[in-house]
């Protein structure tokens, strides 16, 4: 839904600010993100980038201040942005737990042995970024793509010896292919409505680009398979495959659990109450089915007392805190754990701050302020739909959230589209193009985070090659500035949904 801070009203008692003034705290937060990256590195996200929001929004609130913004209203605003983000960061909770338990009852493990049973480097990226497409159209939900197939598929990439940052790019490409056009999507209607055109208007009209920009990605992807060199991936892979056969009892059965968790989100029920659903199966399941692997946890956990007591013991200490097992494999031992909500708090951390930092930004209307400037660049049709891509892109890095990057242009810009001749559903595919999908590249951001902390793997790290999400927004600039795929205004009134 969109944030109920965005409201005209709203932006008509904000004071006026200097453009510079604007911009001073999105400087600041840029300088000591790049500090903290030369000094930490890929650690950055561990508490330094943090303090840098934080720092970064100290500045916007005295930037506020000297303009008339009180400090309630800059307290509401962090208020808002926070409780924007709580769905997220229920999920990104509930998601922690969810791969411990699936970890525990097979359900990973036999994703990844039946990866790697099919599977081979030349064709691996292709294949999980077809599979996660397919997903997570199915599903409407890049994030529980990613939680499902996104998680098995990097425990494959570590035993064929392809790079996970590769792997986990190829995953994201395929799962905001699905989330984009997905008509169960919330981006996809959020979009939509943004733009007052009908759904499955904006949904034919995205194809112009979103079908040559997944066919680039797929052929890059499957190029690179093809041009990589993995050596001593049979040994690797048969020796994991022993290890996981040895520890886990492999069955069909253990489909149910993500075929149930796949199933309620089709069925249209709210992602947080399908993973939790999945989460406790898998806990049931590893109790019924992997008594060897709960006992073992058990034993080095000092659980003592009745197997009911020890499996209920072991259920609760999987969802909450991270839980190794030792199969004798070191590989094995790297892909056999689960994070638990605990391995999830410090992206909770993350997200947190950033929307701290978007709502003071918007609370003194700093961001309304660039985006205005923003408009006086677009003087054709390529100017326009670049600078709403730009717009999009820029309320990711600042805003951190991909509904306000969606809401915030969708809103400013309606007008100039209908005054420049140009149906609603070029607005809406922009939105899509640029805001949906660019937000995952942004560490900060709620969906950069969240992938991140997901698959484990920094957002910086696999950002350069979710190559899907790099092409779109300039497969739609390109389009505009070209006339490729451009919907007069007379278009809109004769469609239908």
């Amino acid at each position: 839904m969109p944030p109920d801070s965005i409201t005209d009203e709203a932006d008509a008692a904000r004071p006026h600010v200097a453009l510079w003034a604007a911009w001073l705290p999105v400087v600041v937060l840029i300088v000591l993100l790049a500090i903290n990256v030369s000094i930490f590195g890929d650690n950055a996200t561990y508490g330094s980038n943090q303090i840098a929001l934080w720092l970064a929004a100290m500045v916007a609130g005295i930037v506020g201040r000297l303009h008339g913004v009180s400090f309630h209203a800059m307290a509401a605003g962090i208020s808002r942005g926070v409780h924007s983000a709580m769905a997220a960061i229920l999920i990104l909770l509930v998601i922690g737990s969810l791969i411990g338990t699936w970890m525990i009852s097979g359900v990973v493990p036999g994703m990844v042995w039946l990866g790697l049973k099919l599977l081979t480097p030349e064709y691996f990226l292709f294949a999980v970024a077809c599979v996660a497409a397919i997903v997570s159209v199915a599903s409407g939900s890049s994030w529980s793509t990613v939680a499902t197939v996104g998680v098995a598929s990097l425990g494959v990439a570590k035993a064929l010896g392809v790079s996970e940052a590769w792997s986990a790019g190829a995953v994201i490409s395929g799962a905001y292919f699905g989330d984009k056009i997905s008509p169960l999507s919330d981006t996809t209607n959020l979009a939509a409505a943004m733009a007052e055109v009908p759904l499955f208007v904006h949904i034919r009209h995205m194809l112009w680009t979103t079908v040559p920009s997944m066919t680039i990605a797929l052929a890059v992807y499957l190029a690179v398979g093809w041009a990589s060199e993995n050596q001593g991936v049979n040994d690797q892979a048969d020796s994991l495959l022993r290890a996981i056969d040895e520890k886990f009892w492999l069955s069909p059965w253990l489909a149910i659990i993500p075929l149930t968790v796949f199933g309620l989100v089709l069925c249209r029920i709210h992602a947080l109450a399908a993973l939790l659903v999945g989460t406790l199966l898998g806990g049931v399941f590893a109790i019924v089915f992997q008594p060897d692997v709960v006992q073992e946890i058990a034993t080095a956990s000092g659980f003592e007392g009745s197997y009911a007591r020890q499996a209920y013991s072991v259920v609760v200490e999987t969802m909450a805190n991270k839980v190794t097992l030792d199969s004798g494999n070191e590989l094995a031992n790297e892909l056999l754990q689960g994070k638990g909500m605990s391995g999830m708090l410090n992206t909770v951390w993350l997200i947190i701050s950033a929307m701290s930092f978007g709502g003071v930004m918007e609370a003194c209307g700093l961001l309304q302020r660039i985006t205005r400037s923003l408009m006086r660049l677009a003087n054709s049709t390529g100017s326009l739909i670049a600078t709403t891509a730009g717009s999009c892109m820029f309320l990711n890095l600042t805003a951190s959230d991909q509904y306000l990057a969606i809401v915030v242009p969708g809103r400013m810009f309606r007008q100039a589209y209908t005054h420049r001749g140009l149906a609603g559903q070029n607005l809406s595919r922009t939105l899509e193009d640029s805001g949906t999908v660019t937000s995952v590249l942004v560490p900060w951001n709620t969906c950069g985070a969240f992938q991140a902390g997901t698959l484990d793997v920094a957002t910086l790290a696999f950002a350069p090659f979710c190559l899907f999400n790099w092409i779109s927004p300039l497969m739609t600039i390109a389009f505009g500035f070209l006339g490729i795929g451009i919907a007069p205004l007379v278009d809109e009134d004769s469609s239908t949904d």
